[in-house]
């Protein structure tokens, strides 16, 4: 087999074997059936065009038998009259219309012949489409019932063409809700080191921790200033008996009071801190 000729025999299989993925055994059996009708239409104006011409012979036959009746007449007043002259023409006319009688009586015994033909075969043919028509139906009610049965044991087996776009779109969204949800952790855990803070304020890590470290220096200093106006030694030193007596007289400090001032600020700043927190979401998720 020569390179064209293969090349050739490649693609008539796969436009076959395209069209037989397409191809609709219900719309085929409904064309063939449309054929045969048409068929079946075309013998019945056969036989109807057949008759016609029949007909129209017949016609022209019982036209003929008349002047036959007509000449034979004519022939018999002439020789009654002495007349073999016109009694002969007439004889002569009537023998050409008889002539002209069994022509057209042989041309109309072949149109019966055919006539008669022509409709064995409708008969044979409206029968063999009555037969048809039933085979087509119980054919396609045997195809629908095998395809419903298809799409459901597909359906249930997950392998069929609806079922693998629901399984793609389960996967799409598994595969969002996935990246959503490792956004929303970095999110956290930027915000948990102060990236967001640093973005917010125009200030780096380093300033951050300088003033950490200069804040924390003030509250020392200004500790140590409040130990001395109040005669507090500092821890490092020992303190005697007697002064620590002393001090204890002369000044008593309500621990409890300051413990509920230092809780009531912290309980400030952390209600700060949750409103900063909502605040910087709702922007990132605007922006988002």
């Amino acid at each position: 087999m020569g390179v064209l000729s293969r090349m050739s025999y490649v693609i008539r299989s796969k436009i076959n074997a395209v069209l037989n993925r397409a191809e609709d055994p219900t719309e085929t059996l409904d064309y063939s059936y449309e054929q045969m009708r048409d068929e079946l239409q075309d013998v019945k104006k056969g036989i109807a065009d057949l008759t016609t011409q029949k007909k129209r012979l017949e016609i022209q036959k019982r036209n003929l038998e008349e002047n036959v009746e007509k000449h034979n007449g004519q022939a018999r007043e002439a020789v009654k009259q002495g007349r073999e002259d016109l009694a002969r023409r007439a004889l002569e006319k009537k023998k050409q219309k008889m002539n002209q009688m069994e022509d057209l009586e042989g041309q109309i015994a072949q149109l019966q012949n055919t006539q008669d033909n022509l409709i064995e075969k409708k008969d044979t043919l409206q029968n063999r489409i009555e037969e048809f028509r039933t085979k087509k139906e119980s054919m396609k009610a045997r195809y629908e019932a095998a395809e419903a049965n298809s799409r459901v044991s597909e359906a249930m087996t997950g392998v069929g063409d609806e079922m693998e776009d629901v399984a793609r779109s389960i996967e799409n969204a598994e595969q969002r809700t996935e990246e959503m949800e490792a956004r929303a952790e970095a999110m956290d855990e930027l915000h948990d080191t102060g990236a967001f803070d640093d973005a917010l304020s125009d200030k780096d890590q380093l300033d951050r921790e300088l003033e950490e470290m200069r804040t924390g220096g003030e509250v020392d200093s200004e500790l140590d200033t409040l130990k001395a106006e109040m005669g507090i030694e500092d821890e490092s030193e020992p303190e005697t008996e007697t002064e620590s007596a002393t001090d204890s007289d002369e000044e008593e400090i309500d621990l409890a009071d300051l413990e509920a001032e230092v809780a009531a600020e912290e309980a400030e700043t952390e209600a700060e801190t949750e409103s900063e927190v909502e605040t910087e979401q709702a922007t990132e998720e605007n922006n988002s």
